[in-house]
This record gives C-alpha cells, sequence and structure tokens, in this order.
C-alpha cells in the first residue's frame, strides 16, 4: 500500500506575512479572527450572543464623603487589629502602625478618588486609628478577668489614657509619623 505524499509547502518565511495567513488583512474587518466577539460592534447594542455586553460603570471619583466612609471605616477596622496584636504579643510592633496608616489611605483613595483633601484626612485619621489601636492593646493587656474589655475602655479611659503615657516611648513618634506618611502617600498612589 503506497498512502500519497502531500504536496511540497513552502518554508514559513517565504509564506506572505512570515506564516501569519492573516498579514495582509487589518483587524476589525470581516473575517479576522480578533479574539474579541465585540469588536465590531457598537457600545450598548445587542451582541450575537445575545443581549447587552456589560460596560462597567465609571468609578466614583472626587467624592470626598465616600472616601472619608470609607477611610474611617478602615481605621476602625485597623485599629481593632492593630489592639488585637498588641494585646496578643503583650507589645507593641511598630512596623503594623505602617501597615494600619497604608490601610486607610488605600480605602480613602480607591473610593474617593484624586481629591486633594483626602490624603491629608487619611493621615490624620491613620494617627487617630494607631492611637485608639494601642489604647485597645493597653486595655486588653491590663484587663481582669472580673471586667469586660469594654468596661475598662470606656469607663477607665483617664486611668486607661494615663498608662498609655507612661509606657509609650520615643520610637513610637517615630511609628506615628510613619503610620500618617502611609496613609497619605497610600492615599495618593490608589486615586492615582
Amino acid at each position: 500500500m503506497s498512502q500519497p505524499v502531500p504536496p511540497p509547502q513552502q518554508p514559513y518565511d517565504a509564506q506572505p506575512g512570515g506564516g501569519n495567513p492573516f498579514a495582509a488583512q487589518q483587524p476589525g474587518q470581516p473575517g479576522v479572527p480578533t479574539g474579541n466577539p465585540f469588536a465590531g460592534q457598537q457600545p450598548g447594542q445587542p451582541s450575537q450572543f445575545g443581549g447587552v455586553p456589560f460596560t462597567p460603570a465609571a468609578p466614583a471619583r472626587n467624592n470626598v464623603a465616600l472616601g472619608l466612609l470609607a477611610a474611617v471605616v478602615a481605621a476602625l477596622v485597623a485599629a481593632g487589629v492593630y489592639g488585637g496584636i498588641i494585646g496578643a504579643t503583650k507589645h507593641e510592633i511598630g512596623y503594623a502602625a505602617v501597615g494600619v496608616g497604608f490601610l486607610v489611605g488605600l480605602a480613602a483613595g480607591k473610593v474617593g478618588g484624586r481629591n486633594p483633601a483626602l490624603p491629608v484626612l487619611s493621615a490624620v485619621l491613620a494617627l487617630v486609628s494607631v492611637y485608639f489601636g494601642q489604647l485597645l492593646g493597653v486595655a486588653m493587656i491590663n484587663k481582669s478577668d472580673r471586667v469586660p474589655l469594654s468596661e475598662v475602655f470606656l469607663d477607665h479611659f483617664s486611668e486607661l489614657n494615663s498608662l498609655w503615657k507612661a509606657d509609650i516611648d520615643p520610637i513610637a513618634f517615630l511609628f506615628f509619623a510613619l503610620a500618617a506618611f502611609a496613609a497619605f502617600s497610600g492615599a495618593k498612589k490608589a486615586a492615582g
């Protein structure tokens, strides 16, 4: 039995377009596969697959109220996590304060956009968040089994603040500054 021999083919370099059968056609012309099923279609028109293709809404930009709300929520969550870390480890981890600041700035920038007030507000909220996180950590370390944490934090706030002041060291102020800087720069980068 003999099998038919295929005809000889030209090498890829000798073919038009270096072996690309669609090299002579321009993208968007009929018959040219572009990989995009919606390539020749106007926005909002039904597609060949039925229905209208998804067009994402433009992100909210320059919205101070939403950015501030997102930053406040992020500051509350970050303060709780930071305080929990301090309470669990029984000492302050300064680099976590930088993470608190970055999280607050990221939330404000992503949601609020490029408003120039948001980085400044993020820095202030980061400082407040780190402060309350440290207070929460001091409360967790110094609470007794008989008194709930909420009572220590809310009813004995002045004593808690005095404990915090007595325990603070100069390096803590560096981490406050780094947290504010991280929030400021995080908000600017997230908005860009």
